[in-house]
């Protein structure tokens, strides 16, 4: 196969040799990758900034933050802040004098890519093509070609993919736990200002109702994620999820067994193909993620349905349309583009409406029992965490613990 003239075969190479002889689509995009990964700059953790920022902002600069709109944000979070206090009980962790951080969406992906860091490259690191122990693939084998593109297409598939999923995040996300991933809890809660104003705008809704709603709920969440035990158990059943992909070019050729061979080298085919978030789980997740989404889904399900009934709590005393902008707020989460919903799964979240039904009750049921304080109980202990079963049957948590039912 004679290469075009953009992507020449380098110094050395051997045509004969090329493994994606026969499929242009494939034999081009590897020769463009092993020129471009000799460029400056193209680590997956840069390659993963920039792709992000693109996402997020649509490749336009943004002004700053209103510095009036700053001064607001700061002073609804310190009214978020004793009413969180008080109805959970729990201190909402400061850093320094700011309780939060008005920002652009450029800043909110720098904060997200560095916060997010260790669960990143446990989800690189899973994600990569292992190499393959059986020796040299079989050339007779249509699949076998994925083998090799995988290796080659790592480093910058593992950024873009990152970058893309931080960047979808960056363009809807009000704060920082629109997902309810822990996050250091000693430095500012993110709020994007712009995103916060530009749904009240939208919904013809009080500018601060909707910022004092999202202060409460950015806190609440703070609160609850610095509980040492729930950061724990969230944070390995979030590790333990991204560490679980398996890659093996068996699974992707199972998933992909039924396909023509003809069609491998067919642009649009493939498009098609491997487009969809689907195939691309199907492929790759693996039974030891099947067994532990059940744990990870309760554990999230409880942290969503506490912060709700924090919320509700709080808001119904304070915000006189809350009835209405929580109904608002609460459907926009729910409204999840596939782009959305693709982030969501690849970390083993989805935020469903079913999702935040469930977690809310398990709290209503705990409250209706043992009254709302019991909830507090959680906070204990390890052990005090629900498990998957008693998140769907409050008495029996109630009856382990050893709390009396009304």
């Amino acid at each position: 196969m004679t290469p075009p003239p953009d992507f020449p075969l380098g110094p050395g190479e051997d045509p004969d040799d090329d493994p994606f002889r026969g499929v242009p689509l494939f034999g081009d995009l590897a020769r463009m990758l092993n020129q471009q990964m000799g460029r400056p700059g193209f680590g997956p953790r840069d390659t993963a900034r920039q792709f992000a920022v693109q996402v997020a902002t649509g490749g336009r600069s943004e002004p700053n933050v209103d510095p009036l709109v700053r001064i607001r944000l700061e002073e609804l979070a310190r009214v978020a802040e004793l009413h969180v206090t008080r109805v959970t009980g729990l201190g909402v962790p400061t850093a320094g004098i700011s309780l939060v951080e008005p920002v652009t969406r450029t800043r909110w992906v720098e904060r997200t890519l560095d916060d997010y860091r260790d669960l990143l490259d446990v989800l690189a690191s899973s994600l990569a093509t292992a190499p393959d122990d059986d020796g040299p693939p079989d050339p007779g084998d249509p699949l076998a070609m994925f083998g090799p593109l995988m290796e080659m297409m790592g480093p910058m598939m593992v950024g873009l993919a990152t970058g893309s999923m931080v960047g979808n995040l960056a363009r809807r996300s009000f704060g920082q736990y629109d997902l309810p991933i822990p996050r250091p809890t000693r430095e500012p809660v993110l709020v994007v200002a712009a995103t916060v104003d530009e749904f009240a705008a939208d919904w013809s809704l009080p500018a601060d109702d909707v910022r004092l709603w999202v202060c409460i709920h950015e806190l609440a969440h703070h609160a609850v994620l610095d509980v040492p035990h729930v950061r724990a158990r969230l944070t390995e059943l979030l590790n333990a999820y991204a560490s679980g992909f398996d890659p093996g070019a068996a699974d992707l050729s199972d998933r992909l067994g039924g396909i023509d061979p003809d069609q491998l080298g067919d642009p649009a085919a493939m498009a098609g193909l491997l487009g969809s978030p689907d195939v691309l789980l199907g492929a790759l997740r693996s039974p030891a993620q099947e067994a532990l989404l059940p744990d990870l889904e309760a554990a999230v399900a409880v942290v969503v349905g506490v912060v709700d009934h924090v919320m509700d709590t709080i808001g119904n005393g304070l915000l006189g349309d809350y009835a209405q902008l929580t109904e608002a707020l609460r459907r926009r989460r729910v409204e999840a583009s596939d782009a959305d919903r693709f982030v969501e799964r690849l970390l083993g979240l989805e935020m469903t409406q079913a999702t935040y039904e469930r977690g809310r009750r398990f709290v209503d049921g705990v409250a209706e029992r043992a009254g709302a304080e019991a909830i507090s109980r959680l906070w204990d202990e390890p052990r005090n965490l629900p498990t998957p079963a008693e998140v769907d049957a409050p008495g029996l948590w109630l009856a382990r613990i050893d709390l009396p039912l009304d």
